[in-house]
C-alpha cells in the first residue's frame, strides 16, 4: 500500500460533517427506525450501496462492503431507516491484533441530507451495544480524531498496535474491562481491505 492509498484509506471513515451545527431529529423521531441488517435482502444491499456511494462520493467503500459481505467477514450490519428509506449504515467486521480477535468499525455512512442529525452516533452506540452483548471485547476504528473519542475510542488504547495508518486517527476501545491488557502487535484486516 503506497502513501496515497493510505491517505485514501485514512479518509475512509469520514465523520458526519462536523463543521455544521447539528439539526434536530425531532421531526423524524416517530418515523426513524434502527435495525440489524442480517442476511440483507437485495433491496437493502442496493440501498446500502446508494447511501455509501452518496456519503463518500465514490464507489470504493460500497465495493468494500460488497466484498466483505461476499467473503463472509461481516460481524454486524446496522441500518437506520426514515420513512422506510435506508439513510444510514454501519458495518463491523472481524479483524485481529496478532492473534487477538477484534471488530473493525468500517465503513459508516449517512446520506448527506441526513448528516448532522445524530444518525451516525446512533449507529455507533447501538453497534457497540450489540457487539458487547455478543461477547466482542475490542473494537478498532480509523477515523476522525475529534469524532470517535466521544463514543469511547482513543488513540492511547491503540498505542501498542502496528498499523500503516496515522496514529492520530487510529483508535481502539475495550468493550469489556482489561480486554486490551497485553494486546500488542500487527493489525490484520480481512483481505477485502487490501492491506
Amino acid at each position: 500500500m503506497n502513501a496515497d492509498e493510505r491517505k485514501s484509506f485514512a479518509a475512509f471513515l469520514r465523520p458526519e460533517r462536523l463543521e455544521e451545527p447539528p439539526r434536530s431529529l425531532a421531526g423524524l423521531a416517530d418515523r426513524k427506525a434502527l435495525r440489524v441488517n442480517a442476511g440483507a435482502p437485495a433491496s437493502d444491499i442496493e440501498a446500502i450501496r446508494h447511501v455509501t456511494e452518496s456519503a463518500f462520493a465514490r464507489p470504493d467503500e460500497a465495493d468494500l462492503i460488497d466484498q466483505l459481505r461476499c467473503d463472509g467477514d461481516v460481524l454486524l450490519s446496522l441500518v437506520v431507516e426514515v420513512q422506510e428509506q435506508i439513510v444510514g449504515h454501519i458495518l463491523f467486521t472481524r479483524m485481529c491484533v496478532e492473534n487477538t480477535p477484534a471488530a473493525a468499525l468500517a465503513p459508516m455512512s449517512v446520506l448527506p441530507e441526513f448528516q448532522n442529525r445524530g444518525i451516525g452516533g446512533q449507529l455507533i452506540r447501538e453497534g457497540l451495544r450489540i457487539l458487547r452483548e455478543r461477547g466482542e471485547r475490542i473494537v478498532i476504528v480509523l477515523g476522525h480524531e475529534h469524532y470517535y473519542p466521544r463514543f469511547g475510542f482513543s488513540t492511547e488504547a491503540a498505542r501498542n498496535f502496528e498499523s500503516p495508518f496515522p496514529p492520530e486517527s487510529y483508535m481502539a476501545m475495550e468493550l469489556s474491562p482489561g480486554a486490551l491488557d497485553g494486546v500488542r502487535g500487527k493489525v490484520r484486516y480481512p483481505a477485502a481491505f487490501g492491506l
